[in-house]
């Protein structure tokens, strides 16, 4: 048992940084001699319950950000501030990788945890309180979670059901059906000792028991793993419906509220944020630096940026393709679009708040060396130096490496500092649930109402179109809307990087550049400035009629809402252009430090 009370000490000695929803009791609260039987107690385990939250966060850095925020920024959806960087096609996807083995280890710390409280916990189970119970089953979730980042990004991983030991150090991989099938079935399990929606803010529940059930069963189905596609897709649709129907959770009305501090403490946001990684105010180690790191150069930092791919995806809100509406005007593109573009990403012309130790307000351009910014303490507007032009950091900022474009979504407040912020970052919403129950009876071929039902509650928030007469009940245009759906709900969430390996799209995504916005006029690489330090020709304002990607370069990149600018690609901001694809990106690699240690872990191909 001493290997476990040395776990929880570890714990103890990180609760000034465990977040603020969950008690906080520390180690000398409980006797000497306490070792013994120390799991048998409600208190203890809570206690072991809190440290098992702590680490969902699996932060990716020193400054408390959260692996999740950097996924889809290794898919064509987001870049990373420096040329070819992001994994996986163009970037350095290696078994030497530091965030393939701080991932890999982030994962396994939390499951080590996890089997703590779960082995000390289990020889009285049958005299523990329901709420004691309680805290086993959110751990067992916990675990589950962990285990479904693990054989999402490397396929087959060690499975451990208790906590490793010498005998474990030489462990062979798990294959994948086993670890997902374990995964089923604990979150199946667990569900039966909770509640279907929490009390206590933070705390998963049944409904995220289920929720994470519907993920993890729709990415075997979509893989056909074991060869029981259509077995795993009826448990994702079932799980799914579960929620629907029991979950009690409903949408907010208000998209943008669920990505701010002040937002998520409301009852609406409470209900569809499902799943959190938990932050607060207490304490400086629950502070991060997730804004700090993708912001306007006018007010922080820029290494984290959407696409012009990603924004291109968004309908015009007659609820048509932008190459298929008369709406789109390449003029003014973000004009006549689905709502969640604009609450999403931030573009040229668009009024930025922000805080980087005060309120900032000021007109977003990527042309020009001069901007308005506001006032507030005379409540007037007046022109200044534009750091994302013309700051010795500007190589950073939108203008070039973010390729026109900042990320809005979790960065549209100005009420706390932004290397101190508190939001939560969100592990599930609820209309990923409504996706995910649409997708797997689109797969499985059930195309009738209660699908299209789905689909039009997360499009009706927005006030977007229902889903079109032509597409119900044609099995293509549904699974091409479904796909399309995931893409702009979900963006910047990190889910689109299991999207992609899960629909087979790396090819089509990764076969061209990253392009942006109009570019501007250069002579020989270099930009041309008028005499008022300005650039010299592009911009929206010059974009002509024809300057409309195509997506019909194959079937496929017309199923996936895929685009392509060679017709007019030269008139664009562009980079990453040695984008390449290989099959193998599919799955990271396992790394090779831990293979250094274990000859027994098999690579994936690198």
């Amino acid at each position: 048992m001493k290997r476990y009370i040395t776990g929880l000490i570890a714990v103890g000695l990180l609760m000034s940084s465990c977040q603020n929803y969950l008690d906080r009791e520390s180690i000398t609260d409980y006797p000497a001699g306490a070792e013994e039987g120390f799991y048998k107690s409600e208190a203890a385990i809570k206690q072991g319950t809190t440290g098992a939250y702590q680490l969902v966060g699996c932060q990716i850095s020193g400054t408390l950000v959260p692996q999740y925020v950097f996924f889809d920024h290794y898919t064509p959806m987001g870049i990373e501030r420096t040329e070819n960087s992001s994994l996986g096609a163009g970037g350095g996807l290696n078994p030497d990788n530091g965030t393939v083995l701080t991932v890999w280890s982030n994962c396994y710390k939390a499951i080590a945890r996890c089997n703590s409280v779960l082995d000390g916990s289990e020889p009285y189970t049958s005299t523990l309180t329901a709420k004691a119970k309680q805290y086993v089953a959110e751990v067992r979730v916990l675990r589950a979670f962990m285990y479904g980042n693990l054989v999402s990004l490397y396929g087959d991983v060690p499975l451990f059901k208790k906590a490793a030991g010498n005998d474990d150090l030489k462990v062979s991989r798990t294959p994948q059906k086993e670890v997902i099938d374990f995964i089923l079935s604990e979150l199946e399990s667990a569900s039966s000792d909770l509640a279907w929606k929490s009390t206590e803010w933070g705390r998963v529940d049944r409904a995220v028991a289920q929720g994470l059930r519907a993920r993890y069963a729709l990415l075997a189905g979509s893989l056909n793993i074991g060869e029981k596609s259509s077995d795993y897709l009826k448990i994702a649709r079932d799980a799914a419906k579960s929620v629907i129907d029991n979950g009690g959770r409903t949408l907010n009305p208000n998209f943008d509220a669920l990505f701010t501090r002040a937002g998520q403490a409301s009852a609406a946001s409470r209900s569809e944020n499902m799943f959190e990684v938990m932050f607060s105010d207490q304490g400086s180690k629950n502070m991060h630096y997730i804004s700090y790191g993708e912001c306007s150069r006018n007010y922080g930092q820029s290494g984290r940026f959407p696409t012009q791919l990603l924004v291109d995806t968004y309908e015009c809100k007659d609820g048509k393709r932008i190459d298929e509406s008369p709406l789109y005007n390449p003029k003014k593109p973000f004009e006549n679009r689905d709502p969640r573009l604009k609450a999403t990403v931030w573009a040229h012309g668009d009024t930025v708040i922000g805080n980087g130790g005060s309120r900032v307000k000021f007109i977003a351009d990527i042309y020009r060396a001069n901007t308005p910014f506001y006032n507030y303490t005379t409540n007037t507007w007046a022109s200044k130096a534009n750091a994302d032009i013309n700051s010795a950091a500007a190589w950073t900022s939108m203008a070039n490496s973010g390729v026109g474009f900042l990320w809005k979504k979790y960065n549209n407040w100005d009420d706390e500092v932004i290397h101190q912020a508190t939001y939560n970052w969100v592990l599930m919403r609820y209309s990923e649930v409504l996706l995910t129950y649409a997708e797997a009876k689109t797969e499985l071929g059930e195309l009738d109402g209660t699908l299209y039902d789905a689909i039009n509650t997360v499009r009706r928030r927005v006030k977007m179109p229902d889903v079109a007469t032509e597409v119900i009940g044609n099995a293509d245009k549904t699974r091409q809307l479904v796909r399309r759906e995931r893409k702009v709900e979900l963006a910047r969430e990190g889910l689109h990087l299991f999207d992609m390996r899960r629909w087979k799209t790396g090819d089509i995504e990764n076969d061209s550049p990253t392009y942006g916005y109009p570019d501007v006029t250069r002579n020989n690489g270099a930009i041309v400035y008028d005499a008022s330090g300005n650039p010299v020709g592009g911009g929206y304002d010059n974009a002509t009629a024809d300057m409309v990607p195509s997506f019909k370069k194959s079937a496929r990149h017309d199923l996936n809402d895929i685009a392509d600018y060679s017709a007019y690609g030269s008139k664009l901001r562009v980079r990453d252009r040695s984008r390449f694809w290989d099959n193998k990106f599919y799955l990271w690699p396992i790394p090779q430090a831990e293979r250094n240690l274990n000859p027994n872990l098999t690579q994936n191909g690198y």
